[in-house]
């Protein structure tokens, strides 16, 4: 219980922030930031710690989310498809969960998500706004080219569309 409060506080805070559609896709940062400075260790559903270097040399679509926020769960449809059409061309998701491991199992295995859930709780707050999500806006979208670099980043619910036009440039 004494982890779920911060959780549910920051769930609170989210919301207030941004856990909403009025939020606009932003360009990335001018100065691209290259993998080894938005290294990461989270463990994924099972338990398994996961490093972003595990894809390295993919375009990699990074999804803040929480089981929680609407938009998040609109969006994980189109996620899910992206992964599907192009995982063959070294592209994969990488869903990092803000909450628990228990809500988002519960979330995941309702959908059958295709593509790997990691828990970052707390560190994938801070990870998300060390990739530029300064107001902790969920759902929040990072790509990285096949160099690990940020190529685009998206603050609310991205659709098929915006991702695709983000994605295939850099496959």
């Amino acid at each position: 219980m004494h982890r779920l409060l911060p959780i549910l506080a920051l769930g609170a805070a989210l919301l207030v922030a941004g856990c909403g559609p009025e939020t606009n896709a932003v360009p990335a940062a001018p100065a691209p930031q290259a993998t080894a400075a938005i290294a990461f260790n989270f463990p994924d559903l099972d338990g398994k710690p996961r490093q972003l270097t595990e894809w390295q040399g993919q375009v990699v679509l990074l999804n803040f989310w929480a089981p929680w926020c609407p938009p998040c769960r609109k969006e994980m449809p189109a996620l899910m498809e992206l992964q599907e059409k192009h995982a063959a061309r070294g592209f994969t998701v990488v869903g990092i969960t803000i909450d628990t491991r228990d809500n988002a199992q519960v979330f995941a295995d309702s959908l059958g998500i295709n593509f790997p859930i990691l828990i970052g709780e707390e560190g994938g707050l801070e990870l998300a706004q060390t990739l530029g999500n300064k107001v902790g806006a969920l759902p929040y979208t990072v790509i990285l080219d096949r160099q690990g670099r940020v190529a685009y980043t998206h603050r609310s619910e991205i659709t098929l569309d915006q991702a695709e036009q983000a994605v295939l440039p850099l496959l």
